[in-house]
Parts: structure tokens; C-alpha cells; sequence
């Protein structure tokens, strides 16, 4: 049995369940909001961030880095040519960059921007903080996502995937990440090709499925985020 402390809103969240999913792992999930500091949670990761995974009664594995290698080396040999780590070191090597590249670069440009300004704050109001949305920050999230947006366009025209020549830990992140904005309706699908059609094929996966069905109070999401063909 393995419990994932998560949030719907947090791209490295979903990029762990994403790849438990192409595990063939069903985790029991925990929805943890990082902002009430939770003494248990706190004792379990210090840092007071996401994704936090135990597996059975191991020790807690801490953040999407040890959860990503942690899940290579267990689960990674059975996986064979579908493996989400590529053997090669240069191929690791590239999907490792990409990884960093939209599990940090994009969720701080990006995600965070979007989440906290839409959603976040509004949480922390009504535990009786000061948090006003700040429109400046909208704006910057929105035009940072198209820079990201023709990246991927970039990367889908010179390969069959993000890293190579098939699916890997880089295509989940990404999707991961995005999907979080396309959650909140802040994707300009209309705007790219390449980008939305690799986009398809990873929501289609079945790993995709329970991404599909989260709910955040007070956000309703698009009618296309749950059309795998929109």
C-alpha cells in the first residue's frame, strides 16, 4: 500500500501520481494544503512541501525527485522498454534536465503564479491572513506559460517525445504541470498544434484518469479539461 500526500493544485503532486499510474499503482491519497503547516505533516517532511509518499510502513519519501527515483529503482526493471527512466546516461541525463525544467522552472513561472493568485489566497483568507490577489502576477503567469507552450512545440517537432523517442518521466511532468493551468482554464490551446496533440495523447493514458476527476472547492474547471479529445 502506498499513501500520497498531495494536492490537486501541486504540479510535482501530480506528476508522482501520473507516474504511480503508469505503474500500475493505485495510491491511497492524502489531500494535504501546505499553507495550514500541519504539525503531523511537519513531522513527516520538515520543508512542508509536496508530494510526500510512504509506501507500507517505510519512511516517509520526501519530495518529487526521491519519489521519481525511488519509483525507477523498485518498480523501474518491470516497466521494461516502457521504463519512464531511459537506461542510457545521456537519455537519463536529458529527461533528468527536463524534469528540472517543468517541475521548477514552469511550476515558479507558471503554476504558482496561477494557483496561489486564483486559489490559494482565497484559502488563506479565510483562515484570516492578508492575501489579496495580485493581478501583476496573473499577467506574468499568462504570458510565461506561451514561452513554455512554444517549447514544447519546439521539442514535439525535432522528437516523438519530450526526451526521445518514446514516453518518460519528461512527457509526465509536463503534462503535469500543465494540466494544473488547464485546470484553472489558463491554457491557450488555441495557440499551438504540437503542443495540444501530445497534450491529447498523455491525457488519453488511463494514469491520466483520476487527474481528471479532482475537484477544488470553489474552481470549476472547463468543459474540455475532462475531454480527452476537446
Amino acid at each position: 500500500m502506498i499513501r500520497l500526500f498531495h494536492h490537486p493544485l501541486s504540479a510535482p503532486s501530480r506528476f508522482v501520481r501520473l507516474a504511480l499510474g503508469e505503474c500500475e499503482l493505485t495510491p491511497e491519497l492524502i489531500e494535504e494544503r501546505p499553507w495550514e503547516r500541519r504539525e503531523e505533516f511537519l513531522l513527516m517532511n520538515p520543508a512542508g512541501t509536496l508530494p510526500v509518499m510512504i509506501e507500507d510502513n517505510g519512511p516517509p519519501i520526501v519530495g518529487v525527485w526521491a519519489c521519481s527515483e525511488y519509483l525507477d529503482e523498485t518498480r523501474g526493471f518491470a516497466l521494461d522498454e516502457h521504463r519512464l527512466l531511459p537506461a542510457s546516461a545521456d537519455r537519463r541525463a536529458e529527461v533528468r534536465r527536463l524534469l528540472e525544467w517543468f517541475l521548477t522552472k514552469f511550476n515558479e513561472e507558471v503554476t504558482i503564479y496561477l494557483a496561489e493568485e486564483r486559489v490559494i489566497k482565497r484559502e488563506l483568507s479565510r483562515l484570516g491572513m492578508d492575501s489579496s490577489p495580485d493581478s501583476s502576477l496573473l499577467r506574468a503567469g499568462r504570458a510565461n506559460i506561451r514561452t513554455h507552450l512554444r517549447y514544447i512545440d519546439h521539442l514535439i517537432v525535432e522528437r516523438s517525445w519530450l526526451a526521445g523517442d518514446r514516453m518518460s518521466y519528461a512527457d509526465l511532468a509536463a503534462a503535469a504541470a500543465l494540466s494544473v493551468a488547464d485546470f484553472l482554464g489558463e491554457v491557450p490551446w488555441q495557440e499551438t498544434e504540437e503542443a495540444k496533440d501530445w497534450y491529447v495523447k498523455i491525457k488519453s493514458r488511463p494514469s491520466f484518469r483520476p487527474l481528471l476527476a479532482d475537484q477544488i472547492r470553489g474552481v470549476t474547471p472547463p468543459a474540455h479539461y475532462t475531454d480527452l479529445d476537446f
